[in-house]
């Protein structure tokens, strides 16, 4: 029998051990000031890509300077996020993990974030790890999936966790998850679409995404209700979309072409969500003439501590807003404000006791 259990929102993507520089549970990062390990791995300073074989002495090499693992995966810091804000058990995140510590760590760090997790889990591979390289104000980091690249649609399509699927009212789903089962994405953007009251909402996630995964991403584009991205992933969207419309625009325009595309339920105008660092987010709705600015929660220089994962936190603040029912306006500035949170601490992470969250 079906669980009968519901969670409003269900996110899927890929978790990460993340390696950090400062102390937490499962991405894994580090400093460096002069450059060394970029230059030794061959990694730009501000990016995000897969590893390959040439980068696997990186995960070992951090972990032998002063370094914190904290549980990642764009889509689990996103959904660690909204839960954050949200009543409880109101967020579920789905995954694939190995069998082994690391995948131990991450179930212990959603369970203190009140997350609920249905992974996955592969006899075969180790769970996924993410380096971060820390160099000033820049962020490099380098994915290794491993167990992450390994989820099935049989998992969603399973007597256990398909119930889960059916009774969740919004859909997150991140673009890094377009690299491991694109199926897995279309059944929630099918299911979505089937339903007035459902909705679906896809995170660009890094500019290599429309880069070298365009056909897979454009397959999920006419179920996009809302669809995030920050200015460089737009970019990279409107040059691999290679229109004329948008070549060498600004991200206005690109929004505004973005919203316009070809959409399954005509009934849900799509929007489409722009973060800009400090500056304003851009919002463009379909139909709309012109585009919405929005202002970001200020803080000062001297107050931010991590920018890694800023965009993960934005993106759980909107998303709340939007399982909330709350306006665009008000859903963006929540995303906004958990930035704000979460730049303050060792990234991805978010303050507790929990703050409640207030307009700018």
């Amino acid at each position: 029998m079906g669980s009968t259990e519901t969670f409003q929102l269900l996110c899927l993507e890929n978790p990460l051990l993340v390696n950090k520089a400062d102390p937490g549970p499962t991405d894994i990062q580090a400093e460096d000031d002069n450059g060394a390990l970029l230059q030794k791995y061959s990694l730009k300073p501000n990016d995000a890509i897969l590893a390959e074989e040439k980068h696997m002495p990186l995960y070992s090499d951090l972990l032998s300077r002063k370094h914190h693992l904290i549980a990642g995966g764009a889509a689990q810091n996103t959904a660690r996020g909204a839960q954050y804000i949200l009543p409880a058990s109101s967020v579920l995140y789905i995954g694939c993990v190995g069998r082994d510590d690391y995948a131990s760590q991450l179930r212990s760090a959603c369970d203190k974030a009140g997350l609920r997790v249905e992974y996955r889990v592969d006899e075969t591979q180790p769970t996924g790890r993410c380096g971060v390289i820390i160099n000033g104000s820049n962020r490099s980091l380098c994915t290794h999936l491993a167990a992450a690249n390994e989820y099935k649609l049989d998992h969603l399509k399973s007597p256990e966790i398909w119930p889960l699927v059916q009774n969740a009212r919004v859909y997150y789903v991140g673009g890094f998850h377009l690299t491991v089962c694109p199926p897995a994405i279309m059944a929630l953007a099918e299911e979505a679409a089937g339903s007035k009251e459902k909705i679906f909402i896809m995170n660009l996630s890094a500019p290599f995404i429309p880069q070298f995964f365009k056909k897979q991403l454009d397959e999920t584009s006419p179920y996009w209700d809302y669809v995030i991205g920050n200015e460089t992933e737009v970019q990279a969207w409107a040059e691999a979309d290679g229109s004329e419309e948008v070549k060498g625009k600004g991200v206005k325009e690109i929004a505004k072409y973005m919203a316009e595309l070809k959409k399954v339920r005509s009934e849900r105008k799509r929007v489409v969500v722009i973060t800009q660092g400090t500056d304003p987010t851009v919002v463009a709705v379909q139909g709309e003439e012109g585009v919405r600015e929005y202002e970001v929660h200020a803080i000062g220089k001297e107050k931010i501590y991590d920018t890694n994962g800023a965009g993960d936190a934005f993106a759980g603040g909107f998303v709340a807003g939007v399982v909330e029912g709350k306006s665009l306006e008000e859903s963006v500035d929540m995303g906004s404000w958990l930035a704000k949170l979460s730049i303050q601490e060792l990234g991805p992470q978010f303050p507790f006791p929990k703050q409640t969250y207030s307009k700018a």
